[in-house]
């Protein structure tokens, strides 16, 4: 090697007239060097078998040579008659799995007709309230032939005992459900907040989840372990990698220490990732995944291979569309697609190229299915068993990207394993210290996003949205709520009600299969939730804001000095409330604003999660805050921060300034402005821009109140 080394860095010292192309260094802190041979492969890589554990080169020996990987959408708005169309019409023209996408509402365990979830229903997902609901979701799909895969996690018991109901009324058993629940509490502690439960209940949650569909439903994967919402709030790939497998980790321990035989539920656990721009680390991502679990497995004491393979669900990155040049986005999901399907996944979703504005259209989201149909049947991808394996650099990036992943392992380890890290907020910390620094890198143009910090068009096309008549889903909603309650037997419901209840309490019984009952007899999906909170109570995370990220990545810069001036000559420090409002829990954006805003100077607050216009406008005046940040990223804009600026102006503070940020399609700026926005902030904003425009719009209102 040292010879064929020196070769090319002589050979590239002449092309480059001096010196030769420099290593690079990853956020995950890997050194990427500009040329690899065969001896920077690790010794296992010319040993691995498709098909054989460690698996790193795919869980099947044939792969997409026998069968390609399942395409998967995920999809779901408004009622449940219009998702069951939009899947029916999306099946018939070639997808082969259902993925559903469930309200905020429903995430957090609350009815359509619950006060706080006035401006979230229907929005960023189907409204579920009832079994009458999930029998419309499926009305017409055969569910003991149809693959569901439906991401929940804090509201899991009840949707998971409605689908099986409504299975069970369209005259499917249990034992014939095939698909997947998340079912992955964990990494809502950590990124996407849509919990409900402390942890330790939670986690008694998905132990009984585990060990009635491990019982009961031998087609049903249980679980899946997600890294996803890791890297769209920000991780790195080996944050993403580590803390996933640490997680499933923690599962597995659950289900045992229930007495669960570990091959008796292992094969059924499944996991679900995020794939990024970096083509060849997200390939070598999925490898290193397998390789890992693998090994993982067999120190448990598992003995059937089944439990030793990691399969996974992928889905094309969220965080990397972009509202600027939008058309862009459908070359960078090409991109993240093959590098899901280079690396391995079992089944993908391709998102569409408007999702960093709306819900997709019918348009995009054919593009976005026919993406997958394209790879796999004009690209060659399905021709060749694990196509990068034996690439120098990609077998290298493998090794890399486990070993800084077991360092991150270990760490929480020693932390007594997931739940402890948890607890003590140690993920969650590195996570948002790793978006901020992303966040940074972007504002400075260090990391180039095409279209919104470099080649920008001078003006942007107006697209066609979808967008969704909130207050009408709603209404037909309660509508069905309220048919529904009348027509049941109520003493029936409030039976099974009190038993889960006293089985939460006592920690008797199987939660699951209580709510199973509770369903049957039409409870409603917040009546289950309430009655497993009587004893568990309802968890609220603390929130805080990271210091020193901006300060050092801009270190001499003299726009951020100038910038930093003026906030330090302002008489008062200008103080600014950065607000998550309704049931939306992405909270990356709203937590990089608190932080880089901290770093100029500014005096900043951030909301508790969660929390309804009024109790925004509330803190704000008793704060005593300049400005309200509102950050919105669940199409919940329209409704929400109007409602937060007329509770301001209600209780009689029309001074404080109101600004909103997140994914808010242009066409709606001027209806935001009109309710009394002073600035909206879209997708892909420079941070310190955007600071720089506060301030201004402070100084002018001090300047207009002297």
């Amino acid at each position: 090697m040292a010879q064929h080394k020196k070769q090319w860095a002589d050979l590239a010292t002449s092309e480059a007239k001096g010196r030769a192309p420099r290593p690079k260094k990853t956020p995950e802190g890997i050194g990427v060097d500009p040329v690899y041979f065969a001896a920077d492969l690790p010794e296992a890589a010319s040993d691995a078998v498709p098909g054989i554990a460690p698996f790193t080169r795919g869980v099947r020996a044939t792969m997409y040579t026998g069968r390609p990987w399942t395409i998967r959408q995920y999809a779901g708005f408004s009622t449940a008659e219009e998702s069951n169309a939009f899947y029916r019409k999306n099946l018939a023209a070639g997808q082969k799995g259902l993925s559903v996408a469930f309200d905020l509402a429903t995430h957090r365990g609350y009815d359509s007709d619950h006060p706080r979830v006035a401006g979230d229903v229907g929005k960023a997902g189907v409204a579920i309230d009832s079994v009458e609901d999930m029998k419309i979701l499926f009305d017409g799909i055969p569910l003991d032939k149809m693959s569901v895969s439906m991401t929940m996690n804090g509201a899991v018991i009840p949707v998971l005992a409605m689908y099986i109901v409504a299975g069970q009324e369209q005259g499917v058993d249990k034992s014939k459900l095939s698909g997947t629940v998340q079912n992955d509490i964990l990494k809502e502690f950590m990124v996407r907040n849509t919990y409900i439960y402390p942890p330790e209940p939670s986690m008694r949650i998905i132990s009984d989840i585990i060990e009635y569909t491990a019982a009961e439903m031998p087609k049903f994967n249980s679980i899946s372990i997600s890294g996803y919402h890791m890297q769209e709030a920000g991780s790195t790939l080996a944050q993403e990698l580590a803390y996933t497998l640490a997680d499933g980790m923690e599962y597995v321990r659950a289900a045992m220490n229930k007495g669960l035989d570990i091959d008796a539920f292992a094969p059924r656990l499944s996991f679900f990732f995020c794939i990024g721009m970096n083509m060849f680390m997200e390939a070598a991502k999925l490898r290193a995944a397998r390789q890992m679990w693998a090994k993982i497995m067999t120190d448990f004491g598992a003995k059937s291979e089944k439990s030793k393979m990691l399969r996974t669900h992928c889905q094309t990155s969220g965080v990397s569309l972009t509202e600027q040049d939008p058309y862009n986005n459908v070359v960078r999901t090409t991109i993240e697609a093959m590098a899901a399907t280079l690396g391995g996944t079992q089944s993908l979703h391709t998102n569409s190229f408007d999702e960093a504005i709306a819900l997709p259209t019918e348009t995009s989201a054919r593009i976005a299915r026919n993406t997958q149909l394209i790879l796999q049947h004009e690209s060659g991808i399905t021709d060749v068993v694990d196509p990068l394996g034996g690439s120098y650099y990609i077998e290298a990036l493998t090794a890399d990207l486990a070993e800084k992943a077991w360092e991150l392992i270990a760490e929480v380890e020693e932390m007594g394993g997931m739940t402890a890290a948890v607890e003590a907020g140690l993920p969650k910390m590195r996570i948002e210290e790793a978006a901020a620094h992303r966040q940074a890198r972007i504002d400075k143009g260090e990391d180039v996003i095409v279209g919104v910090n470099k080649y920008r068009l001078e003006e942007e096309d107006e697209l066609d949205i979808r967008e969704i008549d909130n207050t009408a889903v709603r209404a037909a909603q309660i509508k069905r709520i309220n048919a529904m309650k009348k027509s049941r037997n109520s003493a029936k419901c409030q039976e099974a009600l009190n038993a889960l209840t006293q089985a939460a309490t006592d920690k008797t019984g199987n939660l699951l299969e209580l709510a199973v009952e509770a369903a049957r007899h039409r409870a409603t999906l917040g009546e289950i939730s309430d009655a497993m909170e009587l004893a568990f109570s309802r968890h609220a995370a603390v929130t805080r804001v990271i210091s020193g990220v901006y300060e050092n990545a801009y270190a001499g810069d003299p726009e951020y000095k100038t910038l930093q001036s003026r906030v330090s000559e302002m008489q008062t420090t200008p103080h600014v409330l950065v607000a998550k409002v309704g049931q939306d829990g992405h909270d990356r954006g709203a937590k990089v604003i608190a932080t880089a805003f901290a770093d100029l100077g500014f005096t900043v607050d951030l909301s508790d999660m969660f929390e309804t216009p009024t109790e925004i406008a509330t803190k704000a005046i008793k704060l005593g805050v300049d400005v309200v940040g509102v950050s919105s990223l669940a199409a919940g804009h329209k409704t929400l921060i109007p409602e937060v600026i007329e509770a301001l102006r209600g209780a009689g503070h029309p001074e404080i300034i109101v600004i909103a940020g997140g994914v808010i399609p242009e066409q709606d700026y001027d209806f935001l402005l009109e309710a009394g926005v002073a600035q909206v902030f879209g997708p892909g904003s420079n941070v310190i821009e955007a600071a720089s425009s506060v301030l201004g719009h402070v100084q002018g209102l001090r300047r207009n109140t002297k």
